[in-house]
């Protein structure tokens, strides 16, 4: 199994940008450090979706900074339905040519397929995957150009690192390689999520396990955005010369693109605010010198904010003219209207409290659905007698 190692970092060249050069390399010696010492999660961070202090209260709103959004006319959701129960914490789902659906399990590394119909059979259990506290076999995706090359990519934890291996899939899964190794391992915050961007090139989210300083050390893929080949090599255009394409994250989840290329992230809070974030290119999101808006000229504000038990924000799809996005804690389904420009509408709530904890959410690839997992056997829920399973939503 080929092994890329830790992601083409640049080797012998300045990758710290911005005008905190000299904090930022201080604190990237202080993340190699905490590297070295083996990233053991911090005690006082809030687990995925869990809560260690009581957030204010009070609706969603959007980030203090520009202009008012103006009022954006929302698609409606209609009645759920059961497509397969019984599953165990789906984390990830990603469409096949024809419309079946490949869903991750988190804790059992199974890969499954899913047919419209709901028919569920097992393409494989996924190697090496050690899942242990929020570590297991996370994001999927399909290469745009299965049709060819056959590709399909898993994001998992290993005992003691994250990875993103490559495989071949016709009749079932083969020639496995390891493209990306060397992401932070932790008990929490492992990010995972895995998509093509329409530009063609692979991105991944990752987290920073608890070890704050490793989201703003740019020698280090923990607390970042990355932006890949197929064959986990730089991306043409990476602004920081490897893998890296933003920083200062604490534990994405959830990328999403609209129509205009717009890449829309989702990201954890510690104890405050969750986040939706605009992503750019080369860009600090300011974790952990910022929690929320506010960080000023270093740092990019998030479109929009949430208390913590509103949110637990994690997979996130577009379609139709809204976000949607899986919430954790928040047990709901939150839409998000965006406006032609990119700027976000007023937040609504739905199935709240009806499914428990959400956690994958992908778009049909008609446009005409919603497929939406619950993670209710995750051990933070209550599972009802048909958990987990996946949701199929009809828009309109």
């Amino acid at each position: 199994m080929h092994d890329a190692g830790f992601g083409g970092l640049a080797a012998g060249r300045p990758v710290i940008a911005g005008r905190a050069h000299a904090a930022r390399r201080a604190v990237a010696a202080v993340a190699a450090a905490v590297l070295l010492a083996g990233c053991a999660p911090g005690t006082a961070e809030r687990a995925d979706g869990g809560g260690s202090s009581a957030p204010p209260a009070g609706a969603a709103t959007t980030s203090p900074s520009g202009d008012a959004a103006p009022p954006v006319e929302a698609a409606t959701p209609g009645t759920p339905r059961t497509l397969v129960g019984g599953l165990s914490v789906p984390w990830a789902i990603a469409f096949l040519p024809g419309g079946d659906a490949l869903v991750t399990e988190r804790d059992s590394a199974r890969l499954l397929r899913v047919t419209p119909s709901g028919e569920a059979s097992q393409v494989g259990v996924i190697e090496n995957v050690s899942a242990s506290g929020e570590g297991g076999l996370l994001g999927v995706a399909v290469s745009p150009r299965f049709d060819q090359d056959h590709y399909v990519f898993v994001y998992y934890s290993a005992a003691t690192e994250n990875r993103i291996v490559r495989y071949r899939y016709e009749d079932g899964l083969t020639d496995p390689v390891t493209i990306l190794s060397g992401i932070p391992r932790g008990g929490i915050h492992n990010g995972g999520r895995l998509a093509f961007g329409p530009d063609g090139y692979l991105y991944a989210t990752t987290g920073e396990t608890g070890e704050r300083p490793l989201a703003q050390a740019l020698g280090t893929l923990g607390g970042k955005i990355l932006r890949m080949t197929v064959d986990g090599k730089m991306a043409p255009g990476n602004p920081f010369e490897n893998v890296i394409w933003s920083f200062g994250h604490r534990n994405v989840q959830g990328i999403a693109w609209d129509p205009a290329g717009r890449m829309y992230a989702s990201e954890f809070g510690q104890s405050t605010y969750d986040e939706i974030n605009l992503i750019k290119k080369g860009k600090n999101y300011g974790w952990p010198d910022v929690e929320g808006s506010g960080g000023g000229d270093a740092y990019v504000d998030p479109l929009l904010t949430w208390s913590t038990s509103e949110a637990s924000p994690s997979g996130v799809a577009y379609a139709k003219g809204s976000l949607w996005v899986a919430a954790l804690r928040g047990t709901r389904l939150w839409q998000v209207p965006l406006t032609d420009d990119g700027r976000a509408g007023k937040p609504i709530a739905r199935y709240k409290g009806e499914y428990g904890r959400l956690r994958a959410v992908a778009t049909a690839p008609d446009g005409s659905a919603l497929y939406v997992g619950t993670s209710n056997k995750d051990g933070r829920g209550s599972p009802a007698n048909t958990d987990d399973r996946i949701l199929v939503i009809p828009l309109s």
